[in-house]
């Protein structure tokens, strides 16, 4: 079968409407709904920082660059810094992930009728935009569908110029996250090998050649950064010798597996969420080496295998590790996509509309029970207490832990950093410093890992220059580990604020060590 004649008859307008459209819904549904000082402060921070002319890495603790510059590009262009424009720009490039991972399935439907081709894949849209979460890992869970739908291309038909744009796409992937480097060169390895037994190219050291030329050309950005940035490439190489120091890629968790499950303990709505979500870590690694083992088996029978069905294997297995390195379910949600598309795939197949409509109906229904216990957008809804605040110019729909947050880091502004003078807030709220319009006083704005003593004395120099008005330590054990508590991990930056800081006993959270520095005096009437 000619896969390449058939790709050229399928639909990109519906394809883009849809996307568009669940986007566009998504973000009037909850967009202004939620708030983390956290990660998504941490992106936001980062976006900020490169808006002003600062260097990811090298000037503040960041990821890889792409998704900094992405959103910065976005400030730049609409004048606003603010969390919505954030959020805007974030869907902006789940708009690509979603199109991507449409136009992936869309290949499962050849010869389907405009009618029931349109309601397939509104209902997979269901699907792949209901697992759209945490909202500021979008760009990694589009990144995924992207390489996905470049592998597809490239198996319908294997052109000189698909093998170098699949190594573009990969390269790319890399200047987001360097995690996405490597799982998108192992599934390409998977689709060259695959490719290899079951095509036979004239000339396959050339494919890998080109494709290797096009991960290079893909990269560039960073490698440019290296050249030409003064300090950045010690930077970046440092944040790689850390990172293998630490000898994984992610505080990692148990694995919730089925059977782990604390049955007669939480309720059944509960207990049947954790359920659904230990056998999804199953389904990554069955579907993960079971589909890998059936395309290649195929393919070396000289057996017919559709292209998307390619993709999705070769892709499946190297995303798992992503699940695994921290088993919640936002890794889980970052790493499921080859699955989620495999199943959509699936369903796709069968001849009769009613069949594969109702399952995808089924999937998108367990899609959305799955995360109703996470999505800002129902638990706003479902729960007491949200409270509207005001984020940037941006009225946000928030839970009470995050409001009375908000309320704490703005009276302690108001009172101890008046006037622009810098805060300290240690370590796992980076959004206070956008929040506050604040340059953070230190490198480490996300301080989740142990730090050797060199490298926090350079942070006390820092913190010294900075002179803050107040420092806030959130006290608590990271996944109940008191060796990732502050004072263990950071030990003398902790003995420094305790030396150079006065406490202050009232507290609304027992957790939070709020300090004001010795020569700062509240404002009159406080």
């Amino acid at each position: 079968m000619n896969f390449a004649v058939v790709d050229r008859s399928k639909p990109s307008l519906m394809l883009l409407a849809i996307s568009l459209f669940s986007v566009v819904v998504n973000f009037l549904w909850q967009g202004h709904t939620g708030f983390n000082l956290w990660d998504e402060g941490y992106l936001w921070y980062g976006a900020k920082e490169i808006a002003a002319g600062a260097v990811p890495i090298r000037d503040f603790m960041a990821y890889d660059p792409g998704r900094y510059y992405w959103a910065a590009s976005y400030f730049w262009l609409s004048g606003d810094t603010g969390i919505s424009a954030l959020r805007v720009s974030v869907a902006l490039f789940q708009v690509l992930g979603m199109y991507a991972g449409l136009w992936t399935i869309s290949l499962a439907l050849r010869g389907r009728s405009f009618t029931s081709t349109l309601i397939y894949l509104s209902l997979a849209a269901i699907t792949l935009m209901t697992w759209m979460y945490p909202r500021h890992k979008i760009f990694d869970i589009s990144i995924s569908m992207i390489i996905i739908a470049a592998i597809a291309h490239l198996v319908l038909s294997p052109t000189s110029i698909r093998y170098f744009l699949l190594g573009v796409i990969v390269g790319l992937a890399a200047v987001f996250g360097r995690n996405h480097g490597v799982y998108g060169a192992l599934a390409s390895a998977f689709a060259l090998g695959w490719l290899s037994i079951a095509r036979k190219p004239d000339n396959f050291r050339k494919a890998i050649l080109l494709w290797g030329t096009g991960v290079f050309v893909g990269f560039l950005p960073v490698i440019l950064m290296c050249a030409i940035i003064p300090g950045y490439l010690k930077s970046f190489l440092d944040t790689i010798v850390f990172m293998l120091d630490q000898g994984n890629t992610n505080l990692p968790l148990p694995v919730p597996w089925p059977w782990t499950v604390g049955f007669g303990t939480a309720g059944v709505e509960v207990e049947t969420r954790w359920l659904l979500i230990g056998l999804c870590f199953m389904a990554l690694i069955g579907f993960g080496v079971g589909s890998l083992v059936w395309i290649f088996r195929a393919g070396s029978q000289r057996k017919a295998v559709p292209p998307e069905w390619v993709a999705v294997a070769c892709a499946a297995l190297p995303y798992s590790h992503y699940a695994f390195a921290r088993a919640d379910l936002g890794h889980l949600a970052q790493a499921i996509y080859p699955l989620l598309v495999g199943v959509l795939i699936a369903l796709a197949a069968s001849e009769k509309i009613w069949i594969r409509v109702s399952l995808a109906a089924l999937t998108a229904m367990v899609s959305v029970f799955i995360l109703a216990g996470w999505q800002p957008g129902i638990l706003a809804r479902t729960q007491a207490g949200w409270k509207t605040i005001n984020v940037s110019g941006t009225a946000l729909l928030v839970d009470p832990s995050t409001s009375e947050a908000v309320e704490l880091l703005r009276d302690l502004t108001h009172r101890y950093s008046p006037d622009g003078r810098p805060v300290l807030v240690l370590p796992f709220w980076p959004g206070a410093y956008p929040l506050l319009n604040r340059k953070a006083p230190l490198w480490e704005i996300y301080a989740l890992s142990p730090r050797s003593e060199e490298f926090q004395r350079n942070e006390i120099e820092e913190i010294k220059k900075a002179n803050p008005g107040f420092a806030l330590v959130f006290d608590m054990a990271m996944d109940g580990r008191e060796e990732l508590r502050y004072s263990n991990s950071h030990r003398l930056i902790d003995e420094y604020i305790r030396a150079n800081f006065e406490r202050i006993q009232d507290s609304p959270n027992a957790a939070y060590l709020i300090y004001k520095a010795k020569a700062a005096n509240p404002l009159p009437g406080q």
